[in-house]
């Protein structure tokens, strides 16, 4: 399965594990499992760390490199995808990160409750 980690689900990973649902700890930890990061969630990381809302003890994109974890870019296809979604969600990296495991065909781990009302596979943290 390829799994496409939202923010939270990525930072839970790395520093707050017992939160993940047995679920999403059970996908993450499984090893044929691929883990995929959008650099959404890189860029929402940094913005939060800029602003002092989140602090984190440790280099993010080398912990996630070592911890198996693949890097999703922002396509042009990506981005123009969100105009094609409902307005279910206003949050713009949510909507982004939506798109991306829509047209990438990728298992959607989060826990924001409002994503899967996109209709995309998901796995609730």
């Amino acid at each position: 399965m390829r799994l496409l980690l939202d923010t939270n689900a990525m930072l839970w990973m790395l520093g707050d594990a017992e939160r993940l649902s047995r679920a999403a700890a059970d996908a993450i930890d499984d090893e044929d499992n691929d883990l995929i990061i959008s650099s959404v969630s890189v860029l929402e990381a940094a913005i939060k760390v800029s602003q002092g809302k989140l602090r984190l003890d440790y280099e993010l994109v080398d912990t996630l490199i070592g911890l198996r974890c693949r890097f999703l870019e922002v396509s042009p296809a990506h981005a123009w995808a969100v105009s094609t979604l409902p307005n279910i969600h206003r949050d713009p990296f949510d909507r982004l990160i939506v798109a991306q495991a829509m047209i990438e065909g990728l298992v959607l781990v989060s826990s924001d409750q409002v994503l899967p009302l996109y209709g995309v596979e998901t796995i609730r943290t």
